[in-house]
């Protein structure tokens, strides 16, 4: 059950800013026998605040994809037990980083603002997704964000592929289907530049993604790029509103959640 827009009465939320790289987790959402980011922060935050508890985060990361910047919130009590300790809040990002392994970091810990909420609050989601495309050597230190490709793309076919996508939409042809959540969203920006390094780097953006969204609309744009499909293929997937083939899903390697936007 999604915890309440307000803390309960006796209760205080934080509001947490971290970063991580997802490499060695299996996503963000907790999973039994598996190491999840919210499983390994929710046993440190609970270690300190001395009792269970669960976070909220804005956007739940698939296995694998980073973020150089995410919010989440958690509700503590009030009061700390035993009552003749303090909470110190403003240290609790030292603590936490104390308990955390290096490839998770907590930026910054404060109180919440009234009404905040780490899921509902933010207005956009701004994802990055880089690729090594015609047998690029990655080297060693860039090997865990960027995903290799072995042809070569053309970025002006993929560009105009992905302004097709753009505006608000049923994108239900490009997530994995859960039953608690709309596949109808807006897509803000979908455009693809050339580093100096030659890695090819997307741009996404949007009020909110679906499970797995980013990378099937990744997939879908390689498609067209490497001319297996023409330009206009992506608009009569999105209309049709059937499932694209797993296959065409880019690993979560190359996916970094760069920024959340919240409104003023």
């Amino acid at each position: 059950m999604e915890p309440t827009l307000e803390p309960k009465s006796g209760f205080r939320r934080l509001k947490i800013e971290l970063s991580y790289d997802g490499t060695n987790y299996a996503g963000w959402a907790f999973q039994p026998d598996q190491r999840t980011l919210q499983g390994e922060i929710e046993s440190a935050i609970s270690k300190i605040a001395r009792t269970k508890v669960e976070t909220v985060v804005a956007g739940r990361t698939d296995a694998g994809v980073h973020a150089k910047q995410q919010f989440m919130h958690v509700d503590i009590p009030q009061n700390p037990m035993p009552p003749d300790i303090t909470w110190d809040i403003p240290n609790w990002a030292y603590k936490l980083n104390r308990i955390l392994d290096e490839d998770i970091r907590i930026l910054k810990v404060s109180d919440a603002e009234p009404g905040f909420h780490a899921r509902f609050s933010p207005i956009e989601r701004r994802y990055q997704y880089k690729i090594a495309d015609d047998l690029a050597i990655i080297p060693p230190l860039d090997r865990f964000d960027v995903e290799p490709w072995y042809r070569k793309l053309d970025i002006d076919l993929m560009n105009d592929a992905c302004n097709y996508l753009l505006g608000e939409h049923d994108f239900k042809a490009f997530c994995k289907f859960r039953e608690d959540q709309t596949t109808v969203r807006t897509l803000m920006k979908f455009y693809w530049t050339r580093l100096d390094n030659g890695y090819l780097v997307a741009d996404v953006r949007a009020n909110a993604f679906c499970y797995s969204m980013v990378r099937n609309l990744v997939g879908a744009a390689v498609c067209v790029g490497e001319g297996r499909f023409p330009k206009e293929w992506v608009l009569e997937v999105l209309n049709n509103k059937e499932r694209v083939s797993d296959s065409y899903v880019f690993p979560g390697r190359g996916l970094t959640l760069t920024e959340i936007i919240f409104p003023d």
